[in-house]
Protein backbone atom coordinates (compact mmCIF):
# COMPACT_ATOMS: atom_id res chain seq x y z
CA UNK A 1 0.00 0.00 0.00
CA UNK A 2 1.21 3.33 -0.74
CA UNK A 3 1.47 5.80 2.37
CA UNK A 4 1.44 8.97 3.33
CA UNK A 5 5.14 10.21 3.65
CA UNK A 6 6.31 13.23 5.30
CA UNK A 7 10.07 13.84 4.85
CA UNK A 8 11.84 17.03 6.26
CA UNK A 9 15.58 17.80 6.63
CA UNK A 10 18.86 17.92 4.69
CA UNK A 11 20.85 16.33 7.18
CA UNK A 12 23.51 13.42 5.79
CA UNK A 13 21.65 11.08 8.28
CA UNK A 14 18.46 9.33 7.92
CA UNK A 15 15.88 8.98 11.12
CA UNK A 16 11.85 6.58 10.22
CA UNK A 17 9.66 7.97 12.81
CA UNK A 18 7.27 5.47 13.09
CA UNK A 19 3.97 6.84 15.02
CA UNK A 20 1.57 5.03 17.24
CA UNK A 21 -1.93 4.21 17.03
CA UNK A 22 -4.28 6.99 16.02
CA UNK A 23 -1.68 9.71 15.40
CA UNK A 24 -0.15 10.57 12.53
CA UNK A 25 3.37 11.56 11.73
CA UNK A 26 2.70 15.10 13.33
CA UNK A 27 2.98 13.59 16.91
CA UNK A 28 6.37 13.57 15.91
CA UNK A 29 7.00 17.32 15.63
CA UNK A 30 9.47 17.88 18.68
CA UNK A 31 11.67 14.88 17.85
CA UNK A 32 11.58 16.11 14.11
CA UNK A 33 12.72 19.12 15.11
CA UNK A 34 15.65 18.07 17.49
CA UNK A 35 16.52 14.83 15.35
CA UNK A 36 16.91 17.82 12.24
CA UNK A 37 19.11 20.03 14.50
CA UNK A 38 21.38 17.17 14.84
CA UNK A 39 21.62 16.38 11.23
CA UNK A 40 19.33 13.73 10.69
CA UNK A 41 16.74 13.71 7.04
CA UNK A 42 13.26 12.72 8.86
CA UNK A 43 11.28 10.38 6.93
CA UNK A 44 7.91 9.69 9.34
CA UNK A 45 4.97 7.39 7.52
CA UNK A 46 1.15 7.56 8.35
CA UNK A 47 0.19 4.07 8.56
CA UNK A 48 -2.34 2.72 6.74
CA UNK A 49 -5.81 3.49 8.46
CA UNK A 50 -4.27 7.10 10.02
CA UNK A 51 -3.71 10.50 8.66
CA UNK A 52 -3.71 10.93 5.10
CA UNK A 53 -2.84 7.40 3.83
CA UNK A 54 -5.59 4.91 2.53
CA UNK A 55 -7.62 2.26 4.51
CA UNK A 56 -7.78 -1.18 4.01
CA UNK A 57 -7.17 -4.66 5.93
CA UNK A 58 -5.65 -4.17 9.06
CA UNK A 59 -3.38 -6.69 10.79
CA UNK A 60 -0.04 -6.26 12.01
CA UNK A 61 1.86 -7.92 9.12
CA UNK A 62 0.52 -5.94 6.70
CA UNK A 63 1.25 -2.58 8.45
CA UNK A 64 4.72 -3.83 8.38
CA UNK A 65 4.76 -4.66 4.59
CA UNK A 66 3.53 -1.07 4.47
CA UNK A 67 6.89 0.09 5.96
CA UNK A 68 9.24 -1.83 4.28
CA UNK A 69 7.25 -0.65 0.64
CA UNK A 70 7.56 2.80 1.26
CA UNK A 71 10.43 3.44 3.52
CA UNK A 72 14.62 3.13 2.93
CA UNK A 73 16.73 0.85 4.10
CA UNK A 74 19.73 1.09 5.84
CA UNK A 75 18.72 4.25 7.98
CA UNK A 76 20.89 5.63 9.90
CA UNK A 77 17.63 5.42 13.11
CA UNK A 78 14.47 4.10 13.43
CA UNK A 79 12.16 5.12 15.77
CA UNK A 80 8.48 3.17 16.34
CA UNK A 81 6.12 4.45 19.22
CA UNK A 82 3.53 1.65 20.36
CA UNK A 83 1.72 0.01 17.56
CA UNK A 84 5.04 1.73 15.49
CA UNK A 85 7.18 -0.24 17.43
CA UNK A 86 4.92 -3.57 16.71
CA UNK A 87 5.51 -2.53 13.10
CA UNK A 88 8.88 -1.65 12.87
CA UNK A 89 10.24 -4.67 14.85
CA UNK A 90 8.02 -7.04 12.49
CA UNK A 91 9.81 -5.06 9.34
CA UNK A 92 13.13 -4.44 11.11
CA UNK A 93 15.14 -7.58 9.41
CA UNK A 94 13.84 -6.04 5.98
CA UNK A 95 14.90 -2.38 6.72
CA UNK A 96 17.67 -3.14 8.55
CA UNK A 97 18.75 0.41 10.59
CA UNK A 98 21.08 0.92 11.70
CA UNK A 99 20.11 1.37 15.43
CA UNK A 100 16.14 0.95 16.36
CA UNK A 101 14.45 2.62 19.21
CA UNK A 102 11.19 0.81 20.46
CA UNK A 103 9.56 3.20 22.48
CA UNK A 104 6.87 1.54 24.56
CA UNK A 105 6.50 -0.68 22.13
CA UNK A 106 2.59 -2.86 21.56
CA UNK A 107 4.49 -6.57 21.90
CA UNK A 108 2.31 -7.50 24.21
CA UNK A 109 -0.66 -5.79 25.24
CA UNK A 110 -0.58 -7.28 28.87
CA UNK A 111 -1.54 -4.02 30.65
CA UNK A 112 -4.29 -3.09 28.40
CA UNK A 113 -7.71 -2.33 30.53
CA UNK A 114 -10.99 -4.22 29.92
CA UNK A 115 -12.74 -2.73 27.07
CA UNK A 116 -9.97 -0.48 26.00
CA UNK A 117 -10.88 -0.38 22.69
CA UNK A 118 -14.64 0.83 23.64
CA UNK A 119 -12.81 3.58 25.75
CA UNK A 120 -10.56 4.59 22.86
CA UNK A 121 -13.46 4.81 20.26
CA UNK A 122 -15.36 7.14 22.91
CA UNK A 123 -12.24 9.36 23.44
CA UNK A 124 -11.76 9.51 19.45
CA UNK A 125 -15.14 10.03 19.13
CA UNK A 126 -15.62 13.02 21.73
CA UNK A 127 -12.45 14.02 21.77
CA UNK A 128 -11.60 18.10 22.53
CA UNK A 129 -8.91 20.12 23.75
CA UNK A 130 -10.82 20.37 26.68
CA UNK A 131 -10.56 16.50 27.05
CA UNK A 132 -7.15 15.86 25.61
CA UNK A 133 -5.77 18.22 27.45
CA UNK A 134 -7.29 17.11 30.67
CA UNK A 135 -5.87 13.55 30.13
CA UNK A 136 -2.44 14.95 29.22
CA UNK A 137 -1.61 17.81 31.57
CA UNK A 138 2.46 17.61 30.62
CA UNK A 139 1.54 17.59 26.78
CA UNK A 140 2.42 21.25 24.83
CA UNK A 141 -0.53 23.08 23.14
CA UNK A 142 1.57 21.53 19.95
CA UNK A 143 1.20 18.24 21.10
CA UNK A 144 -2.56 19.04 21.46
CA UNK A 145 -3.40 20.07 18.67
CA UNK A 146 -0.93 17.35 16.70
CA UNK A 147 -3.43 14.70 18.59
CA UNK A 148 -6.86 16.25 17.21
CA UNK A 149 -5.65 15.62 14.18
CA UNK A 150 -4.59 12.50 14.15
CA UNK A 151 -8.29 11.24 16.10
CA UNK A 152 -9.88 13.32 13.11
CA UNK A 153 -8.18 11.31 10.20
CA UNK A 154 -8.22 8.48 11.91
CA UNK A 155 -10.31 5.58 10.29
CA UNK A 156 -12.32 3.90 13.53
CA UNK A 157 -12.35 0.55 11.86
CA UNK A 158 -8.96 0.20 13.06
CA UNK A 159 -10.03 -0.88 16.49
CA UNK A 160 -10.50 -4.26 16.10
CA UNK A 161 -6.52 -4.41 15.42
CA UNK A 162 -6.19 -3.03 19.06
CA UNK A 163 -8.78 -5.38 21.13
CA UNK A 164 -6.53 -7.20 23.88
CA UNK A 165 -4.88 -10.52 22.40
CA UNK A 166 -4.39 -9.34 18.91
CA UNK A 167 -0.93 -9.00 19.09
CA UNK A 168 -0.82 -10.65 22.57
CA UNK A 169 2.24 -13.60 22.55
CA UNK A 170 4.43 -11.85 20.20
CA UNK A 171 7.95 -10.91 20.92
CA UNK A 172 11.13 -10.24 18.67
CA UNK A 173 13.34 -13.75 19.30
CA UNK A 174 16.41 -11.44 18.81
CA UNK A 175 17.53 -7.98 18.02
CA UNK A 176 18.36 -8.46 14.39
CA UNK A 177 19.93 -4.80 15.08
CA UNK A 178 21.17 -2.70 17.90
CA UNK A 179 18.03 -1.98 19.60
CA UNK A 180 16.55 0.11 22.52
CA UNK A 181 12.95 -0.85 24.46
CA UNK A 182 12.41 2.62 26.11
CA UNK A 183 9.24 2.21 28.38
CA UNK A 184 6.82 4.32 30.73
CA UNK A 185 6.81 4.14 34.06
CA UNK A 186 4.25 1.86 33.75
CA UNK A 187 4.50 0.97 30.75
CA UNK A 188 0.87 -0.08 28.90
CA UNK A 189 2.30 -2.69 26.97
CA UNK A 190 5.13 -4.55 28.54
CA UNK A 191 5.39 -6.15 31.97
CA UNK A 192 8.73 -6.40 33.82
CA UNK A 193 8.49 -10.24 33.16
CA UNK A 194 8.44 -8.99 29.30
CA UNK A 195 11.31 -6.93 30.08
CA UNK A 196 13.16 -9.34 31.41
CA UNK A 197 12.46 -11.64 27.92
CA UNK A 198 13.24 -8.64 25.80
CA UNK A 199 16.86 -8.34 27.61
CA UNK A 200 17.73 -11.75 27.18
CA UNK A 201 16.66 -11.11 23.91
CA UNK A 202 19.56 -8.97 23.17
CA UNK A 203 17.60 -5.91 23.65
CA UNK A 204 18.69 -2.79 25.68
CA UNK A 205 16.09 -2.02 28.36
CA UNK A 206 15.75 1.96 29.37
CA UNK A 207 12.80 3.45 31.55
CA UNK A 208 11.86 6.99 31.79
CA UNK A 209 10.64 7.85 34.89
CA UNK A 210 7.20 9.05 35.87
CA UNK A 211 6.66 9.20 31.82
CA UNK A 212 3.23 8.02 30.31
CA UNK A 213 2.15 5.79 27.16
CA UNK A 214 3.25 8.70 24.99
CA UNK A 215 6.92 9.43 26.28
CA UNK A 216 8.11 11.39 23.79
CA UNK A 217 5.09 14.10 24.38
CA UNK A 218 4.55 13.62 28.32
CA UNK A 219 8.53 14.23 29.17
CA UNK A 220 10.31 15.33 26.03
CA UNK A 221 13.40 15.90 27.59
CA UNK A 222 13.07 12.50 29.60
CA UNK A 223 12.69 11.20 26.08
CA UNK A 224 15.56 12.38 24.49
CA UNK A 225 17.67 12.10 27.45
CA UNK A 226 17.08 8.39 27.20
CA UNK A 227 18.21 8.34 23.75
CA UNK A 228 21.87 9.00 24.72
CA UNK A 229 24.03 7.01 22.45
CA UNK A 230 21.26 5.94 20.38
CA UNK A 231 20.77 9.13 17.95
Amino acid sequence: MKLNVHERGDGDKVALLIHGGMSDYRTWHAVEDDLIARGYRVIAPDLRGHGLSPRGEYRPELLADDLVENLPTGADLAIGHSLGGLSLALAADRLRPARAVYSDPGFRLENMPPNASAFMLAMVANATGDSVRAMNPRWSDADVAAELAGFALFDRDFFALTEKGTALGYLPASAVVPSLVQLADPSLCISPETAEELLANGFEIRTVKGAGHCIHRDDFDGFMASLDGWI
